[in-house]
This record gives structure tokens, C-alpha cells and sequence, in this order.
């Protein structure tokens, strides 16, 4: 999960001195960022910097980041503003990500690189709202009122996320990770009507590279069953599940050969060392032998104490 951000002293300095577009458009400074986790706690793999609105930016849409998070000024509300978008090459339109993963290969030797990008769902969820959604009015106003309109935007940023996922597997990305962040708020008939094709699509075209695919549906523990059609290497599972049931959901669902990513709540990190090993504990046990990368169940908190994560660390490797 997210693995750089405010909770870390050095990622604080750095930002204060650039942009948040400045940090993700710089590769020795996106790399470094990247790498500050390792350096300090020596995790098993570690995932790129960088943010899910970076493929809409470059289809077009102007992002603005401030304070209180992404804006964009001119969403997509009707069929028109489809016009507005392209499919973009990765390597003329983001060389920026490309370098830093180039950048990060040369520095991390036996270390993984999780590339990663949003779900066609989320992202488009940014694109309809303008904004981080919470009641997702908008987006769910274009489904029900214009559903071919619904489609053809979606249909536009999977195209777009897959040549973008592509080209960071080209350049060196060993595992991607796609963030369905927004996921929890669809319905059943919502994931069957407009959000399972496209999302299928994106995990079989990575599949097919070689390289493997970790799907993270944050707060669809209800959709699991159709969720194990999207045809994933890894589901990661947020805190709200115990991972032994979905694991069973999955497989109700027709899901082949999978593992699981997760799913210890990042919340347990702000409190007693005993009770984060407790935790740590039943969320390995939770996990089982078949196919389990420890994780959170979420980006860490920025309130998180550098203790507790180191805490984490040594409980996950028994130590």
C-alpha cells in the first residue's frame, strides 16, 4: 500500500520544497521518495511514487492538486466533453514516470517495483466529479441518465491506463497494482453493467505481458463473488473482511489461481505494540499458506508513529 507520504520525516522535507506535481514529474526526486521506505524499515518490495490522476492529465483534463486534494475544473458531465480526451503514448506524453521507474531498477537490485495505476471506475470517478468523490452523485447521474456516454468514457481510460501500464512494465515495473479505490460504492448491477468489462480488459492485457496484476477493490467486500471474474493474480482485501472469508468468497465466485494482499487495519498502528502483534498475528493466520502478501488494509494514516511501523516490521518477521 501507499508506503511514502506525510507519516515520514524525510518525505516532509523534500515536499516542502516542491510541489506535489513538481515531486511526481521529477524522477531523481519521485525515485527518492520511493526508496525512502526501504532505507528505512527494508521492506520485501516497495511501490511507485507517483498518483492516480497522472493518466488523466495526460488524456487532457486539466488537474489542479492543493491543499484539500485533486480538482478538476472542467469534469466530464455529457457526451460532448468526451471530445476533450485522447489516448496518450506513455512515453511522450509521462517519460517522467518511465525515467523514475528506470531511475528505481538501477537502485533497488534484488528489490520488487510495484508499478501502479487507478481502476477505469476510480479514475472516472475523478474525471465525472471534479473532485474526491464521497456520494458520487455525478458519476452515478451519467450512468443512469447517458449509460452509452458512461460507456465510451470508460472504454476511453481503460485504453488509455492499459498503453500507460504497459509502457511502466516495459520500463522495468516487475508487478502492477491497480487501486479501485472507489469501488464500495457500486451496486451489483452497476459492477455487471459498466465496470466489470472494462476492468477485466485492463487486468487480461497486463496478464498477457507476463508481468502480474494485483487488483485492490478497497470496500467491495459485497462484490467479491463478482470480483473473482476480473481474473487477478493478487486481491488485495481491505480491514473490513477477515482474509479466510474472502478467500472463500473469491473462490464461490469461479476465481482460479490467486493470492491474497493485506489486510491488517493501518488504524491498529496508532495504538499499543500488543495489540498491533496481536493483530499481526491473526491477520497471517487469517492469511493461511495458500498465497498471502502481508499488508495493510489501506495507505498508512500520516499520523502513524515511526515506532509503530518499525513495531510492524519485526512482527511480520517474527522477530
Amino acid at each position: 500500500m501507499r508506503q511514502a507520504g506525510r507519516y515520514l520525516p524525510e518525505y516532509r522535507d523534500i515536499r516542502s520544497h516542491v510541489t506535489f506535481l513538481e515531486l511526481c514529474k521529477t524522477p531523481a526526486l519521485a525515485a527518492e521518495v520511493t526508496l525512502q521506505p526501504i532505507h528505512r524499515f527494508g521492506f520485501d518490495a516497495t511501490i511507485l511514487f507517483s498518483d492516480l490522476l497522472i493518466p488523466l492529465e495526460a488524456m487532457g483534463l486539466n488537474v489542479v492538486f492543493t491543499d484539500n486534494g485533486p480538482t478538476l475544473p472542467a469534469p466530464i458531465r455529457q457526451a460532448q466533453d468526451l471530445q476533450r480526451l485522447k489516448v496518450f503514448d506513455p512515453w511522450e506524453s509521462t517519460p517522467f514516470v518511465c525515467e523514475t521507474i528506470r531511475l528505481l531498477r538501477d537502485k533497488l537490485g534484488s528489490t520488487p517495483l510495484i508499478g501502479f495505476a487507478g481502476a477505469p471506475f476510480t479514475t472516472a470517478t475523478y474525471a465525472i466529479e471534479g473532485k474526491t468523490g464521497k456520494q458520487f452523485i455525478e458519476t452515478k447521474r451519467l450512468f443512469y441518465r447517458d449509460p452509452e456516454t458512461a460507456h465510451r468514457l470508460l472504454a476511453l481510460i481503460e485504453a488509455a491506463t492499459r498503453a500507460y501500464l504497459l509502457a511502466q512494465g516495459a520500463a522495468g515495473a516487475q508487478a502492477i497494482q491497480i487501486f479501485d479505490s472507489w469501488i464500495g460504492v457500486v451496486s451489483p448491477e452497476e459492477w455487471d453493467e459498466f465496470v466489470c468489462g472494462p476492468t477485466q480488459a485492463l487486468v487480461a492485457a497486463i496478464k498477457a505481458t507476463g508481468v502480474p496484476v494485483i487488483y485492490f477493490p478497497n470496500g467491495a467486500t459485497t462484490l467479491l463473488d463478482r470480483i473473482a471474474r476480473v481474473g487477478a493474480d493478487v486481491y488485495g482485501i481491505d480491514w473490513r473482511l477477515p482474509l479466510s472469508q474472502a478467500r472463500m468468497r473469491l473462490l464461490a465466485g469461479g476465481a482460479g489461481s490467486f493470492a491474497l494482499q493485506g489486510n491488517l487495519d493501518p488504524a491498529i498502528l496508532l495504538g499499543s505494540e500488543e495489540r498491533l502483534r496481536r493483530q499481526v498475528a491473526k491477520v497471517i493466520s487469517e492469511g493461511g499458506g495458500a498465497g498471502h502478501i502481508f499488508s495493510l488494509g489501506h495507505g498508512i494514516y500520516p499520523e502513524t508513529p515511526i515506532a509503530s511501523v518499525e513495531a510492524l516490521v519485526r512482527a511480520v518477521r517474527g522477530e
